[in-house]
């Protein structure tokens, strides 16, 4: 059995199907473990998600901030007419409650003991260690398994509170928990973060750093794997594995075998027709 990381797909369907070739995916006896962003911009968002729900327990996806904004445009335009056409294509698809229940189902931060391995689509803030981190993420997971799903969509946007406060309650905590894990990249010793910068280390402003370059950080005794950050590229480092190698940006779609720790990549061939 194998076990083998991706980074984010977002919509990449042909890109998908070749690298799962070139790994000679199993999904009897193999593993993989998506770091989110299924879908958006790469052209084929419905086919990656029919694609990755068929291959039943073999997948597992931490949702990516991509991945909550499809489902909540789901709830607000269910008929379509949403603005994206990924997205709608989706909506008028006949699966699309199955794919959208299944999409639900997929936790926001996942621990492996076999591999010592916390995973995550975006960051982890220097104050949670990784039970912390998975804490975090069933409490989302709770409410987007309920009805109170389509009331968690309406408060989910927005980029404030920024500060983690153990006491704070309510869809400010379940806000802040979201954008931690799904849209950060930089952040400060107090785990405040930035949620719009995207750029390369080096460009964020004064006393905020890259969430995995504060040395105090209580997951420093773990390895973390995460997406989100295509102008941060592949890194395979130690203590993290940054899998975003910018598929749908004309760049490559990757994966990582956990036991060998061997890469391997496809080229976009969505961006070879364009």
């Amino acid at each position: 059995m194998s076990t083998y990381l991706v980074g984010d797909i977002q919509g990449c369907h042909e890109s998908l199907q070749q690298l799962l070739q070139k790994i000679q995916f199993d999904p009897a006896s193999d593993r993989l473990w998506s770091c989110g962003d299924l879908v958006n911009r790469g052209g084929q968002s419905l086919q990656v998600l029919q694609l990755l729900k068929s291959l039943g327990q073999s997948v597992s996806v931490t949702l990516g901030n991509h991945d909550l904004h499809l489902l909540a445009s789901y709830h607000r335009y269910p008929d379509g007419n949403s603005g994206k056409r990924e997205f709608d294509a989706i909506f008028a698809d006949p699966d699309c409650d199955a794919l959208m229940d299944w999409l639900c189902t997929q936790p926001l931060a996942c621990w492996s003991e076999e591999h010592r391995l916390l995973r995550v689509h975006a960051g982890v803030i220097p104050q949670w260690d990784w039970q912390a981190v998975v804490s975090a993420g069933q409490e989302v997971s709770s409410v987007l398994q309920s009805g109170q799903r389509s009331e968690f969509f309406l408060n989910m946007y927005g980029n404030k509170p920024r500060r983690w406060r153990e006491d704070r309650k309510g869809w400010k905590r379940l806000r802040l928990i979201t954008n931690i894990l799904t849209r950060m990249r930089f952040c400060d010793e107090d785990g405040r973060g930035i949620y719009n910068a995207s750029g390369a280390p080096g460009s964020q402003p004064d006393k905020y750093k890259p969430w995995f370059k504060h040395k105090h950080r209580l997951t420093r005794d773990v390895t973390i794997a995460f997406g989100h950050w295509a102008a941060l590229g592949l890194r395979v480092k130690k203590r993290y594995i940054a899998m975003d190698s910018g598929c749908v940006w004309g760049g490559k779609l990757s994966a990582f075998r956990l036991e060998d720790r061997t890469l391997f990549k496809v080229r976009c061939f969505e961006d070879r027709k364009t």
